[in-house]
């Protein structure tokens, strides 16, 4: 099942994706309108959606709906550092003993299509093509051989940084949480679907240059071994956003850096998901509020 949380006549729903529609949830009772209150419910949204799509309506041309983030406000937003063999060597670094998680705050995210901003502040825009999960179920302390029943399904992100901000804070946090830093998308791909997580093509090209051209099982730590992990230390919750990390071939290692600019697009494509494409612009004028 591909699950999405889209926009239609200006209201705003979870559905599916089949072929090139959406099957449309509105008016069901069983299913909820946002994504963290449908994985909520677990088993009970799911056979709800499944029953509609057996039914074959309702059903809306896929062109005709706005693809939000299928998570458009996650709880938690946690990225792993330096988790692609290649991706260290090219930064020059040790590979960690222990994954090294930060935050993005989530109101960096965006959807399919929405436009990255390059800040005002800075033109150190860099892109990191990556596979991400969704947590499914509220838990903690999981081991790593039950961590896959926790896991709501995997989607594409643009752990999209400012680099110079980035290395101001040992945290990472600020530079890894400008608005528009977090393209999410185009949808949720359950578990069901995806024979391997771990063995996932990977590219990230910016207009048609191929920059990023990897596999997810050359993550040194795996999706489980993260949710293991990470719930040793805190509550994981239903629509939470993890990202794995990225593999080689970020624009600030490049030579001349490669740092997005104005008028390019960004797209990630992940095996037995799909693709994810954001245009960049400048940021603009109009974003101040006070």
């Amino acid at each position: 099942m591909k699950l999405v949380t889209f926009t239609h006549n200006k209201q705003s729903r979870v559905g599916a994706v089949i072929d090139d529609a959406v099957v449309d949830s509105y008016g069901s009772a069983d299913i909820p309108a946002s994504m963290i209150e449908f994985l909520g419910a677990g088993t009970t949204a799911l056979l709800a959606m499944q029953a509609l799509i057996d039914k074959g309506n309702a059903r809306i041309a896929l062109a005709e709906v706005k693809l939000n983030a299928p998570v458009p406000r996650p709880g938690k937003y946690l990225g792993i550092a330096l988790n692609y063999a290649d991706h260290i060597a090219e930064t020059g670094r040790g590979q960690p003993e222990y994954p090294s998680f930060f935050t993005k705050q989530s109101s960096c995210v965006i959807g399919y299509g929405d436009a990255i901003h390059r800040p005002k502040v800075s033109d150190k825009l860099d892109y990191e093509g990556e596979l991400a999960f969704v947590i499914g179920k509220r838990c903690r302390h999981v081991p790593v051989d039950k961590a896959h029943q926790v896991i709501a399904g995997f989607t594409i992100a643009n752990d999209v940084s400012v680099r110079d901000w980035q290395i101001r804070s040992p945290t990472m946090t600020i530079g890894k949480s400008f608005d528009t830093c977090g393209p999410l998308g185009p949808w949720i791909v359950t578990p069901d679907e995806l024979t391997d997580p771990h063995n996932l093509a990977i590219k990230t090209w910016i207009d048609d240059e191929l920059r990023q051209d990897g596999n997810t099982r050359q993550m040194i730590f795996n999706c489980y071994e993260m949710v293991a992990y990470l719930s040793q230390a805190m509550t994981l919750e239903p629509g939470d956003v993890i990202t794995t990390g990225t593999p080689s071939g970020v624009g600030v290692k490049m030579q001349p850096r490669g740092y997005l600019k104005p008028g390019q697009t960004a797209r990630i494509e992940i095996e037995g998901i799909g693709t994810l494409s954001n245009p960049v612009i400048e940021e603009p004028d109009n974003t101040a509020i006070y």
